[in-house]
């Protein structure tokens, strides 16, 4: 007598995969994961910007290093797109999920959330996004500067920082970028369960400690190039 196998009804990984995601905790620890993506990525974004104040030769030669070894150039920036992807729509879908379980608006003054960081996520968000985009253009692409010159990566950021409201535009949207952080920052420690009575005060001090060293560092440069000091 013979018998024939059942066939296997377990889910594959990606299906487990996109199971979880569908779940509000999995959109959660997506939003988590991207921002941690991106919180790298400022880092180390700074800490290479921060060269300009060593001068033109090392400024120009950590351009060259970068355009010069594509997998890493390139790989940073396929893992950016697609963790920018996750971000933007997961945030969506988190806000919609937030109005549809609360649709009638809070009544009471002093009901809503005080945290501005947390009121702002999705217009900081949007702003941020738009720069994001028009900084492409303007010190990557250069389609938005005045004196472009590819891999003159030092004349580039005096020249176009030499513009105040440019200047300003980048002071403001670093500004931004420290509120976001700060909240995205103390929910991505929310969603992986780092909370604790004992030391979550000391993970908040982090987060807008962390969040304003990175507004002030990436301000620094703009701010530096308008009052002469890097020119």
């Amino acid at each position: 007598m013979s018998s024939t196998a059942a066939p296997s009804t377990l889910p594959t990984r990606a299906q487990r995969v996109a199971l979880f995601y569908r779940d509000l905790v999995g959109k959660k620890f997506a939003m988590a994961l991207s921002g941690v993506v991106f919180f790298g990525f400022v880092i180390g974004h700074m800490a290479g910007n921060l060269q300009v104040f060593l001068g033109r030769q090392k400024f120009n030669d950590y351009a060259a290093f970068l355009h010069g070894t594509p997998s890493l150039l390139w790989g940073t920036r396929l893992v950016l797109l697609a963790s920018l992807i996750i971000h933007v729509y997961t945030g969506v879908s988190l806000a919609r999920h937030s109005r549809a379980a609360r649709p009638v608006r809070y009544q009471v003054k002093g009901q809503r959330h005080p945290n501005l960081a947390a009121r702002t996520m999705l217009l900081s968000g949007a702003v941020l996004g738009a720069f994001i985009v028009y900084h492409l253009l303007h010190l990557t692409l250069g389609t938005v500067h005045p004196d472009f010159v590819h891999l003159d990566a030092y004349d580039n950021v005096v020249k176009g920082f030499s513009v105040a409201p440019v200047a300003i535009a980048y002071v403001v949207a670093m500004s931004l970028l420290a509120l976001h952080l700060y909240h995205g920052a103390w929910s991505m420690f929310q969603s992986m369960g780092l909370t604790h009575p004992r030391y979550t005060p000391a993970l908040r001090k982090f987060a807008a400690g962390a969040s304003i060293l990175l507004a002030v560092g990436f301000s620094s440069i703009p701010l530096a190039v308008l009052f002469g000091i890097v020119s």
